[in-house]
């Protein structure tokens, strides 16, 4: 009769193997990125990946996670629910993507992941401490609703991470290419073509700016309570890094909008 151990080996070497086939399919054939198995490799033993976003987490809301009920807005395959749950935390997940939700069940102790839309969210008012949302809103096909549902599965005071792609940035975080700031969809594409990089998903995305943002947010019901770095100090583009750290610093603008807001 098989040991508990065998079977929870048996798991993680299914849920291993559903992870490299996932992010395979997103890494080389819908992005197209040439370095694919590395990113694939790092996804595979994303503790080390998770572990810095849990502690960058807690500096953002200046407290621990533990004891706090935290939902994670677009999950996908997981990984930072198991690292939010190691810190503490108890921890629900949801996206919609189906295979990634089943991934993140099947990883994950108690196994609180479900497949919904982020603008319908199946949880009741003033459900969770924090909601987690980060490469979620890029997403999303209404963001101004999205973040009414995220007000209202907050309880009064609880908080929310938000961390997304600026339509200013001079790099695309999905792609992993230096990009024009504000460039129109249609030259987005042109450009990933000379690039021999599939251009569908580009038309997945709806980037925002920091200001567009902090106006729904208001709207939905959140203030902004502090502005976070975003990624500003992030090196990219090899030698043409100091031109585009120096943009930055001039206009102002952070490549990813990095906020906390309050109910």
């Amino acid at each position: 009769m098989p040991s508990r151990v065998d079977g929870d080996a048996l798991v993680a070497t299914d849920v291993a193997e559903r992870l490299r086939a996932y992010y395979t399919r997103y890494y080389r054939d819908t992005l197209g990125i040439p370095g694919w198995r590395g990113l694939v490799d790092v996804r595979l033993a994303d503790a080390d990946y998770e572990a810095p976003r849990v502690a960058r987490l807690e500096r953002a809301l200046g407290r621990p996670l533990r004891g706090l009920r935290l939902l994670n807005l677009g999950c996908g395959t997981g990984g930072f629910n198991v690292a939010a749950e190691e810190a503490g935390a108890s921890v629900w997940g949801v996206d919609l993507d189906a295979d990634a939700a089943a991934i993140a069940e099947a990883r994950t102790r108690r196994r609180r992941v479900t497949r919904a839309a982020a603008e319908a969210l199946p949880f009741r008012e003033a459900s969770f401490d924090v909601v987690y949302c980060v490469s979620t809103l890029e997403h999303v096909a209404d963001a101004g609703r999205t973040l009414r549902e995220v007000a209202r599965v907050l309880r009064p005071g609880g908080l929310l991470y938000l961390h997304t792609p600026s339509r200013w940035s001079c790099f695309e975080s999905h792609y992993k290419l230096l990009w024009v700031p504000g460039l129109p969809r249609w030259l987005g594409r042109a450009y990933l073509r000379a690039r021999r990089r599939p251009p569908a998903f580009l038309d997945t995305l709806s980037l925002t700016t920091a200001g567009q943002c902090a106006r729904m947010l208001a709207s939905a019901g959140l203030r902004t309570v502090r502005v976070l770095d975003g990624d500003t100090d992030r090196a990219v583009g090899g030698p043409v890094w100091p031109l585009v750290r120096a943009y930055y610093r001039v206009s102002g603008v952070r490549p990813s909008i990095e906020m906390v807001a309050t109910r």
